[in-house]
């Protein structure tokens, strides 16, 4: 039986007095790659931002399980959260970017070796060196999911949001790949997409059902 890492109970988000997604009960298991549905505005990007511990506009309980977190609040180490923006500096480099993020996290600084490798899989080999500026919105996005490709970086719950965003097809594969490979090694997906997601395994929660 997988380790449930995570159980929510009678979840409840209320935006501009309009209510967004209530009574949600959660459970999550490692092993599992989780998608997050629902229309616009249906709350999606507010949930993920509460389980990451970066929203206070939902009500109820969230119960790690000891070693991921305490009670309600997820243990920053053991988490790697994407949200909407690419969170790039334009003035540094797609390498430099990649090691500052990388560093948020107080770990391990990765070797050179690592750093080109993570973004050779994300198809920014040759692209180490130009300033992020100078990059389109697709290979700024790359950047920043270049941060799942890095050996030291395998925390074990991904929190995505629209990781999709400006990719193309090959991308879109690579990344599908990547998620499934980290689920499967022991690691936990949780993530919002509008592209139709190319995982057999993985499970869908419908926010339309909590309204």
């Amino acid at each position: 039986m997988s380790e449930i890492v995570l159980k929510a109970d009678a979840l409840t988000s209320e935006r501009d007095d309009r209510l967004l997604f209530q009574n949600l009960r959660l459970e999550f298991q490692i092993g599992e790659v989780i998608q997050i549905r629902g229309p616009n505005g249906s709350g999606k990007t507010t949930l993920l931002r509460r389980l990451a511990g970066l929203a206070d506009i939902v009500e109820g309980d969230l119960y790690w399980q000891s070693g991921y977190g305490e009670d309600n609040w997820l243990d920053p180490s053991k988490y790697l959260y994407l949200g909407h923006k690419a969170g790039i500096t334009g003035s540094a480099s797609a390498i430099e970017n990649l090691r500052f993020n990388h560093s948020l996290k107080d770990m391990e600084e990765p070797s050179v070796e690592d750093l080109y490798h993570a973004l050779e899989k994300v198809g920014l080999k040759g692209f180490e060196y130009v300033l992020a500026h100078n990059l389109s919105a697709g290979q700024n996005r790359r950047v920043a999911l270049a941060r799942l490709y890095l050996k030291e970086q395998q925390v074990p719950i991904w929190i995505l949001d629209e990781p999709f965003t400006a990719l193309d097809v090959k991308g879109v594969a690579h990344l599908e790949q990547q998620i499934e490979k980290h689920a499967q090694s022991g690691g936990l997906v949780i993530l919002t997409t509008h592209h139709p997601l190319n995982i057999p395994s993985a499970r869908f929660v419908d926010l339309e059902n909590f309204r």
